[in-house]
């Protein structure tokens, strides 16, 4: 058997935006360093995403010592990466967990609510913020930032290469939004780890990932399409979910780098 190893390694800093793709990458305790950090939620404080607000996929981030922000139409914004001392605050919900969060501010607020045309803005996850994983199933010393409800979610290259031989139109990764890609494996083979290690850090696998209507968003259009849940459906459905690619909840912290061996300890 081959080597597993790591082939892609992302982060999403504001949820539901587009992705970026690292060579290696900061393990902290809610996950990968500046994922999911940010999100835009409604005047309620509701997390908005792509199931509802599938433009938000066009909203391009970059990462520098600050958080820069552009999308079709709109002029290019630049914010701190951390709002200033007199930010408001605010509590926010995403799937039922309610969490601290800061506001981002008005140019923001105003920036978002034009793009996405209804009212909105981004708000971060201070330090400070408890959000447990798996809505506290595991309980409250495993934190998760904005992320849906585990820190980490992992796709094998042979998954996604097994699902696009069974479309007219192939797919690419990024509608599956991993934080981690492997390859040197057969597709699926990720459904029965229960723990792995990759470098330094090693890995529980808890549970499978349910998926909801992002990935028939195409990514670079912003266009909400059919596929490819339909094929997914028509072998990956039990007890009414569609499941494709793992959760996984870091036992520590440390550095992850691209083609690292990845090693099945479960």
């Amino acid at each position: 058997m081959a080597n597993i190893t790591l082939s892609g390694l992302h982060i999403y800093p504001i949820k539901s935006a587009a992705g970026i793709a690292l060579s290696e990458a900061e393990v902290s305790d809610r996950g990968l360093k500046h994922d999911r950090r940010w999100m835009v939620v409604d005047p309620k404080g509701k997390f908005m995403t792509q199931r509802k607000h599938p433009r938000m996929a066009l909203i391009r981030v970059g990462l520098t010592t600050q958080l820069e922000l552009s999308a079709p139409g709109m002029a290019d914004l630049a914010l701190p990466l951390e709002p200033g001392t007199e930010a408001t605050a605010l509590e926010v919900e995403v799937w039922g967990d309610r969490c601290q969060a800061l506001s981002m501010g008005a140019a923001a607020q105003t920036w978002f609510s034009s793009f996405l045309e209804t009212p909105c803005q981004l708000v971060y996850m201070p330090d400070q913020s408890q959000r447990p994983t798996a809505h506290g199933q595991l309980g409250d010393d495993k934190l998760v930032s904005f992320a849906d409800a585990y820190p980490f979610l992992l796709i094998s290259e042979a998954s996604l290469a097994d699902l696009n031989q069974r479309l007219s139109e192939p797919v690419p990764m990024n509608r599956f939004r991993p934080n981690l890609v492997v390859t040197g494996c057969e597709a699926f083979a990720e459904d029965g780890w229960k723990q792995i290690k990759i470098g330094e850090i090693t890995f529980d696998l808890p549970k499978r990932c349910d998926r909801c209507s992002v990935p028939g968003v195409d990514q670079n259009s912003g266009i909400q399409n059919k596929e490819p849940l339909l094929t997914l459906a028509k072998f990956r459905l039990e007890k009414g979910k569609i499941w494709f690619g793992q959760n996984l909840i870091h036992q520590n912290s440390g550095q992850l780098h691209l083609n690292t061996e990845m090693i099945i300890l479960d």
